[in-house]
């Protein structure tokens, strides 16, 4: 393994552009380059074919298995820092003591690889990088082809995102576009769109999703917008019989995702 500097300075200006890339888009977007932290959600990137730049650890905390992954880690910048900077720059404790800076992955609708049945999972205006990570966890988990995001409020490699995805963020084709964009791809693609809302519609399981489908939520507060009811094939809800009107909306995909998922096993 060969470092190529030891940062002792929180000062330093590389540990400055890290933390840049940490809390703003516009810096990730500028050098198209995101922060990965802790070792199951490095390793997971290392594994989708993301490609990493370079790599921040502390030897006092780092674990075997990834000084094992650095020491083969061939063209990848390493740099090592004290426990002081390492604490400075971890977005969160316990992880492990590896951070690094990683090469964004554009995504576009046209590059999407779908299977013969695709099943996705659309966002609307969803604003929580939270809620966005644990839909993620979600479509992975039930076999979903993509995650579609449409007019996002937040990008999809903002640190809390891909916290809270577990690494779903890497293993789900996830692409950020407008919603007549997407509804354009959907409806040339052949795949039905069904929208998730109270008004005018049926029992999520009373409508068929073994076919090529894209499931559809908006956020909790407000839905979906006009566009996404009007090109919708079929409205759907899940019943509410206590007094509250909604669940959180990851908890909503996970529960129509698994519907998908128990009709195509089925059939």
């Amino acid at each position: 393994m060969q470092v190529r500097d030891i940062i002792s300075s929180i000062h330093n200006p590389k540990v400055k552009r890290l933390l840049l890339l940490q809390q703003k888009s516009a810096e990730r977007q500028k050098h198209d380059l995101f922060v990965v932290e802790g070792e199951r959600e490095l390793k997971r990137c290392i594994q989708n074919g993301y490609e990493v730049e370079s790599v921040f650890f502390c030897r006092d905390i780092i674990c075997k298995g990834l000084e094992t992954f650095m020491a083969d880690s061939d063209g990848v910048a390493l740099y090592e820092v004290s426990k002081q900077v390492y604490e400075k720059i971890a977005y969160r404790g316990g992880t492990e003591g590896v951070i690094a800076e990683v090469k964004t992955r554009h995504y576009t609708l046209d590059s999407l690889k779908l299977s013969e049945r695709p099943l996705i999972i659309v966002l609307e205006s969803v604003e929580k990088p939270g809620n966005l990570g644990a839909v993620l966890r979600s479509a992975d988990a039930s076999g979903a082809d993509a995650m579609i995001v449409c007019d996002p409020l937040t990008d999809l490699y903002n640190p809390n995102l891909i916290r809270s995805s577990v690494g779903g963020i890497f293993s789900v084709q996830c692409v950020a576009c407008s919603s007549e964009e997407c509804i354009n791809f959907l409806k040339s693609h052949q795949i039905q769109i069904l929208t998730a809302q109270l008004q005018d519609s049926e029992l999520y399981y009373n409508t068929d999703m073994s076919r090529g489908t894209a499931i559809v939520m908006g956020t909790e507060s407000t839905g979906l917008t006009q566009i996404w009811r009007d090109a919708a094939d079929a409205h759907i809800r899940i019943p509410m019989l206590g007094q509250l009107d909604s669940l959180n909306v990851s908890v909503s995909a996970s529960i129509l995702l698994y519907e998908a998922v128990r009709q195509r096993q089925q059939g």
